[in-house]
């Protein structure tokens, strides 16, 4: 997405109607969807007693991927080509809303699932083999998965960095693809983390860490005396808007409703830690 920005802001009727219709994002989602679709209804056939868990698993990612449209073909896509607040609202969107959702949904065994039988069993087969097993331990600790987000949040957000993706749609497209992966990763390394259920608490932990350094940059930009990047503040002026309000507003956004939300998962975790903890010490057997 390059900067191209009206000479003045929509009115609201033209701006509903400014949906963004991208070929490769809207092949990317109809494809991921389809994939999903057809492998679970294949594990829906033999999946016995586990349907229930799958129908909410595919709840989850169908609405993971509702919200991967809203943030990247909505009129909230045009809006960030102009204002740096709508543009960290599209990221939020994407790494705090789109990726645990799609964690939740554990999208790799119906992506398996959806292979010819044949493609299928060689493929299970690689990923059994120690190098991958290996590769996906590490990428799913909640050490690595932690570190791995929080540089792509703070490299992407210096203004040389951001502001060359702003500038070349390339660069924009791995930007965002960065940010939702590596999101999804650490939603993974925390849910469905090498310690299972266990680690929840553990879990907890890493949430609130990524809520003190996610706050610690949305304080920088809340707090900057000047506009920390140039497009945004070139652009915010056709539209009658200050950029270091609209700065001041992207950092409140990022502290204010996603720590909320980032807290919100954290308690639901560490609920699920007490649930699993409690039913641990009244299992058959413990003293």
């Amino acid at each position: 997405m390059t900067m191209h920005p009206l000479a003045s802001a929509p009115d609201a009727s033209t701006w509903i109607r400014w949906w963004t219709f991208d070929p490769l994002v809207i092949a990317g989602l109809a494809a991921a969807t389809i994939v999903y679709s057809v492998g679970v209804r294949r594990l829906y056939r033999v999946s016995g007693a586990g349907r229930r868990a799958l129908l909410w698993r595919t709840l989850a990612y169908d609405a993971g991927i509702l919200v991967c449209a809203l943030a990247l073909l909505s009129p909230l896509d045009h809006a960030s080509d102009v204002l740096f607040s709508a543009h960290m609202a599209q990221h939020e969107l994407l790494m705090v809303v789109a990726a645990p959702l799609i964690a939740l949904a554990r999208p790799m065994a119906p992506a398996l699932w959806a292979l010819p039988r044949r493609w299928r069993v060689r493929a299970g087969r690689t990923l059994q083999r120690p190098a991958p097993v290996r590769a996906w331990h590490v990428l799913t600790s909640p050490v690595v998965a932690l570190v791995l987000h929080a540089l792509v949040r703070w490299l992407w957000h210096l203004p040389a960095v951001f502001d060359a993706a702003l500038a070349d749609e390339r660069i924009h497209a791995v930007q965002h693809l960065s940010f939702f992966l590596t999101a999804v990763l650490f939603w993974w390394a925390l849910i469905h983390g090498r310690y299972g259920r266990v680690g929840y608490g553990v879990a907890v932990a890493f949430v609130f860490l990524t809520v003190i350094h996610s706050g610690l940059l949305a304080a920088i930009l809340a707090f900057a005396d000047h506009p920390l990047y140039a497009p945004h503040a070139t652009a915010t002026a056709a539209w009658g808007v200050d950029a270091l309000v609209d700065q001041e507003r992207a950092g409140l956004l990022m502290w204010i409703p996603v720590g909320v939300i980032m807290m919100a998962i954290g308690l639901a975790l560490f609920a699920a830690w007490l649930g699993h903890t409690s039913r641990r010490a009244y299992a058959p057997g413990n003293p």
